[in-house]
C-alpha cells in the first residue's frame, strides 16, 4: 500500500515564461517549490508559509492549476498528491532553508535536470495545454 503525502506547490513562471524549479538540498530532483501542510492550514495558508521559508517571497496571487498525483521523488514507496496553482509573487527571490539550488526552465523544453515525476507526467503537459 502506498503511503501519500499531501502537498500544495506553485508553479511560478517569469516575465519570458519561463518555470522556477527547486532543489532541495540532499537530492538530485528537481521540482515545483511547496510542501506538506501544517495541521489546520488550507492550500493558499500552506503556500504562502512555504514559499516564504523557502524562497523568501511572498505570495500575491494564486489560481488552481489542478489536483494531481505521481510517485514521490524523493521518499521511496511514497506517492505525492498535490493541489498546484499558479501563483504570482512578489520580492526577490532566493533559495533558503532546505532549499539548496534554483533553476528556470522553458516549461515546452525543459532540458537535461532531473524533474520530479509529479512535474514530468503531470503538471507541465496540464500547464502547456493552458497556453
Amino acid at each position: 500500500m502506498s503511503r501519500v503525502l499531501d502537498i500544495v506547490t506553485a508553479v511560478i513562471r517569469d516575465a519570458d515564461g519561463r518555470m522556477l524549479l527547486v532543489r532541495k538540498r540532499g537530492t538530485t530532483t528537481f521540482m515545483k517549490p511547496g510542501g506538506k501542510r501544517d495541521t489546520g492550514e488550507d492550500d493558499l495558508t500552506t503556500l504562502a508559509r512555504e514559499l516564504e521559508e523557502e524562497l523568501g517571497c511572498r505570495l500575491v496571487r494564486a489560481e488552481l492549476l489542478g489536483h494531481f498525483s505521481a510517485p514521490a521523488a524523493n521518499e521511496a514507496g511514497f506517492s505525492v498528491q498535490s493541489a498546484t496553482y499558479l501563483a504570482t509573487v512578489a520580492g526577490d527571490i532566493a533559495a533558503q532553508a532546505e532549499i539548496e539550488e534554483l533553476a528556470w526552465i522553458d516549461p515546452a523544453a525543459p532540458g537535461d535536470l532531473r524533474l520530479a515525476p509529479l512535474l514530468t507526467d503531470k503538471v507541465l503537459p496540464a500547464l502547456l495545454a493552458r497556453t
